[in-house]
């Protein structure tokens, strides 16, 4: 399996973090300007320990990267965290950057397209956005992690979402407790 995982500049990049650990397959990663800043300010990693997670890293204002054609083939793309300005200009077409265009090519080619906006609270237009993407075909996911199964640390927070994301994508886990 081949993943495109995009992180944004939202606050919640360990989501994508502990996602780039435990995805089984090729994962190419992308990281969009405000998302480096985030990776500093919330973690002490830097590009090149956020990168031996992923077999191929993009620039984010390279147009010309595999993920910006249809003919490039990849199973799903996972937006983790995604900002409501990646969102709105996925919804309405926009798609001026890598993480925009490969979130287009993943709707045209009928690939998923996992989102998971990290933002609280919602505006109406938030809402029409995510609306929009999901009669479009994308999974809108939010980072809204359960306590039916007991968290003890920010780390099975984190684990239940990433679980979420996994389990839509069909990839076994066991990164949190199912309700039973």
């Amino acid at each position: 399996m081949r993943y495109v995982v995009a992180l944004t500049g939202c606050s919640g990049i360990q989501y994508g973090i502990r996602l780039l650990e435990e995805l089984d397959g090729t994962r190419e990663l992308i990281i969009s300007k405000m998302g480096k800043k985030v990776l500093e300010e919330e973690t002490d990693m830097t590009m090149t320990d956020l990168g031996a997670s992923a077999e191929e890293i993009y620039e984010d204002d390279n147009l010309f990267a595999p993920p910006a054609s249809g003919s490039h083939q990849f199973d799903a793309m996972i937006i983790c965290p995604c900002t409501q300005s990646t969102l709105a200009k996925i919804s309405t077409g926009i798609a001026d950057t890598l993480i925009t265009r490969a979130a287009s090519v993943a709707l045209k080619e009928n690939r998923k397209l996992i989102i998971v906006p990290r933002e609280t609270p919602v505006n109406a237009i938030m809402l029409k956005n995510m609306l929009h993407l999901a009669k479009s075909g994308a999974i809108i996911l939010p980072a809204s992690p359960a306590f039916y199964n007991k968290p003890h640390s920010i780390n099975d927070m984190i684990n239940f979402v990433v679980g979420r994301i996994l389990d839509q994508i069909g990839q076994e886990h066991s990164l949190f407790r199912r309700w039973e």
